[in-house]
């Protein structure tokens, strides 16, 4: 079963998403939250899987809430996916150094919403190329700073190529096809690398190598 943590300040939002996820026999919504304040102390209390979280809140918004899940080690198996009606916009960046796994705009399909939680659930980011992109967008105004080097040291060859082609927003499937291995492979070398970079997930992965200068806004293909 699938525990889902609901936070937004919309009542509406909030009862439409809930009506949608229970009709779901492997989801189980197990809190609503109206502000990140209380997203925070209920992700505490319940511990769900996902915390689908709505950015602009009262009291605490979503990306401060997120930004102390993703620092509390209690909560560490909590996965955040921001809520947003802006989409790609400035808050990308933002939410995923914070922590978040992933991006979901409100008049998403609702097949893509349950798939969407089923994703965050087993770890994996909801880090499409156009989240990619905005990143790279970000760093050719502002250069990397290197904050990993001793970690960065710590990755083979095979696992460096891995993390650069993830920045690049490329699937296990794509890098296993692009380093002709088997997607298994693919999948030991991000995890090998998420953990040796401290990485909470994919999209951490994925922020870790640009941060640490590993992969470049030239490097993408812009």
């Amino acid at each position: 079963m699938i525990r889902v943590l609901l936070a937004d300040d919309q009542p509406l939002i909030r009862s439409g998403f809930r009506a949608l996820l229970d009709l779901e026999d492997d989801i189980e919504v197990v809190a609503e939250a109206s502000d990140g304040k209380e997203a925070l102390a209920y992700a505490a209390e319940h511990l769900p899987d996902v915390a689908l979280v709505d950015i602009q809140m009262p009291v605490m918004d979503g990306i401060e809430a997120t930004r102390r899940i993703a620092a509390d080690p209690a909560l560490a198996s909590v996965h955040v996916v921001m809520l947003t009606n802006y989409g790609m916009d400035q808050y990308v960046f933002d939410a995923l150094r914070a922590g978040a796994a992933g991006f979901l705009v409100k008049d998403i399909l609702p097949e893509d919403l349950l798939h969407a939680v089923r994703v965050a659930a087993r770890g994996d980011a909801l880090l499409a190329p156009a989240v990619t992109r905005k990143l790279i967008d970000r760093y050719v105004t502002q250069p990397p700073r290197p904050q990993v080097p001793d970690a960065l040291a710590e990755l083979t060859a095979r696992e460096r190529e891995a993390v650069v082609l993830a920045a690049h927003g490329l699937s296990n499937d794509d890098i296993a096809e692009r380093l002709v291995i088997s997607p298994s492979t693919a999948k030991t070398h991000i995890n090998r690398a998420m953990t040796k970079l401290h990485a909470r997930d994919r999209a951490q992965l994925v922020v870790a190598a640009y941060e640490s200068g590993l992969v470049t806004p030239r490097m993408g293909g812009r």
